[in-house]
């Protein structure tokens, strides 16, 4: 029974070792795993014989492509908001578990790392980009916003790549992610079981990661780094828009795919995402947490969400009609309504 586990937590020489192992859901998280995994990390972190936290996954496409989405959706549909943001709830706490873990934590990412994958691998202190890598928080493409710790990480990456990243929900491969501080190493494929086994020693976990790097040479986004900082990092979604128009209109490729691609998300969602990594700069990460924890105790009372999975996981017909439709529909107020406190609901008391 053990083999069909969703997650599998064991102990192997120094290392405490998490199997990601619901692979034909691409490691999709389910409460269940959220649980195991944060029953194990309290039970390694007063264990002396594990030193490091090892986590991996029994998929060769994906690490973790996110949450769960389709069962929250069907939750949401038949009224059990307090059901769903249960999961939240306990997801958040984890990922500021592994923010504040006291051992190393190192995520072997060799695949698809979305959403709630991105929640319990970032904020770890090791990220080990394999060759298949792929990370993108797409969210505002379902109507849904960048959570799980982006609030905190993606304003913190350089030249405005996460507010990029955030807004147009775009995929990028090791090279990219090394680049920006996604990853902190970059180890081939096909040594990755060779590395695993290395971990579970006890050498220091810094010379066997050096000992398996290569170098991840530059990203598709190399090219693109300077117009992303510039329009990115305008003050406004309007200015963002702006001088993404004035790229395109000046015959860039790049900024006229880019205008594309966001008009085709969510308006609220790109709004609220946008806020966010505003907001998200100056906060510490349990702030930031606190404060997904208010947007998404709203978004599961509104239209867009349901939606956007609708459109893409359920029907599959692509053709999501938001509420409002346009940017210029969407009203100020309403974005902030978002972030307003939730008193006794909230995430942390204190916060």
């Amino acid at each position: 029974m053990a083999a069909e586990a969703e997650i599998l937590c064991e102990t192997r020489g120094a290392a405490g070792v998490v199997i990601l192992n619901r692979p034909k859901a691409l490691n999709a998280l389910s409460l269940g795993m959220v649980r195991d995994l944060a029953k194990a990390l309290d039970a390694w972190e007063h264990d002396p014989q594990v030193t490091r936290i090892i986590v991996s996954s029994a998929s060769e496409k994906a690490f973790c492509a996110g949450g769960d989405i389709r069962a929250l959706h069907d939750l949401g549909r038949e009224g059990r908001h307090r059901e769903m943001l249960g999961f939240w709830r306990e997801e958040y706490i984890l990922n500021t578990r592994i923010k504040r873990y006291p051992k190393p934590y190192v995520s072997l990412i060799d695949g698809i790392v979305m959403g709630g994958g991105v929640g319990i691998s970032l904020h770890g202190s090791h990220r080990i980009a394999g060759d298949r890598y792929l990370f993108a928080m797409p969210e505002v493409g379902i109507g849904f916003f960048p959570d799980v710790g982006a609030t905190h990480a993606l304003p913190r990456l350089p030249d405005a790549a996460g507010i990029y990243l955030a807004l147009t929900g775009d995929r990028v491969g090791p090279a990219d992610a090394i680049a920006l501080g996604l990853a902190t190493h970059a180890v081939p494929s096909g040594r990755m079981a060779e590395l695993v086994d290395a971990l579970t020693g006890r050498s220091a976990l810094d010379d066997i990661l050096a000992g398996f790097s290569q170098h991840a040479g530059p990203g598709k986004l190399a090219p693109e780094r300077a117009l992303i900082a510039e329009c990115f990092g305008q003050a406004t979604l309007p200015a963002i828009t702006q001088h993404l128009r004035s790229h395109a209109e000046a015959g860039n490729a790049f900024a006229g795919k880019l205008l594309q691609t966001i008009a085709a998300k969510s308006p609220t969602s790109v709004a609220i995402a946008f806020e966010q990594m505003r907001r998200g700069a100056s906060l510490s990460f349990e702030e930031a947490m606190a404060l997904e924890f208010r947007i998404v105790s709203r978004i599961v009372r509104g239209h867009d969400f349901y939606e956007g999975v609708r459109a893409v996981v359920v029907d599959k017909d692509h053709a999501p009609q938001w509420q409002p439709a346009t940017p210029e529909a969407v009203d100020p107020a309403d974005i902030a309504a978002y972030f307003a406190p939730l008193g006794a609901d909230a995430l942390f008391p204190e916060l």
